[in-house]
């Protein structure tokens, strides 16, 4: 009895042993996303890029106020700087300009290892905090930007698109851009989580 019970454990425990070797492991992610994944970082960082600069680069408008005291004409500008919120608008889409373009190269490296653990762990990482970051900075300026278009009845405040169009028009372009980068990151985003899924 002892015997059989034995052999019986015996031939179970190499049925178990044929079953996990049998069992096929978990495919690494394929190399399409990490090609998806270098295009999208590549759209994101042109999409910041040109927020940033279209917003830092807007040309001085000119305001014409008649004095009706002093009968002087007063000529005031505007830029960007003249705006905390812009400023911050311009650094936040700059710094995640400037992460983008040095997280292409672990892309690169995703392509040829489709495997990495590590580093894919890290870009999730670093991506949230900039997801975040660049969120910040763009939803404060779209709502500086819908102030400056539409004002605020209850706040008494009058709209200065009319009077500073360059500033607006570009900053309105420039809100689009950091939008499309914000997606672009939100899918890269789950494109590695899907990765380390599978491996």
């Amino acid at each position: 009895m002892a015997k059989d019970k034995e052999k019986a454990q015996q031939k179970g425990d190499k049925e178990n042993v044929e079953q996990e070797e049998e069992t096929p492991a978990p495919a690494p992610p394929s190399r399409g996303m990490s090609l998806a994944d270098f295009i999208l970082r590549f759209v994101a960082a042109v999409s910041t890029m040109g927020s940033a600069i279209a917003v830092a680069t807007t040309s001085r408008s000119l305001l014409a106020s008649f004095d009706n005291f002093n009968n002087f004409i007063h000529f005031a500008s505007r830029q960007y700087q003249d705006f905390p919120t812009f400023t911050f608008f311009v650094v936040s889409n700059a710094m995640a300009t400037a992460y983008l373009i040095l997280s292409l190269a672990l892309s690169i490296f995703h392509i040829f290892k489709t495997g990495a653990k590590v580093t894919r762990t890290v870009l999730v990482i670093l991506d949230t905090t900039i997801v975040c970051v660049l969120t910040a900075g763009a939803s404060a300026a779209a709502a500086i930007a819908y102030v400056a278009h539409k004002g605020s009845s209850e706040a008494n405040w009058g709209g200065i698109c009319d009077r500073y169009n360059s500033l607006c028009e570009r900053v309105s372009g420039a809100l689009v851009g950091s939008y499309l980068g914000i997606l672009a990151l939100m899918l890269l985003i789950f494109f590695n989580a899907v990765a380390l899924s599978r491996n």
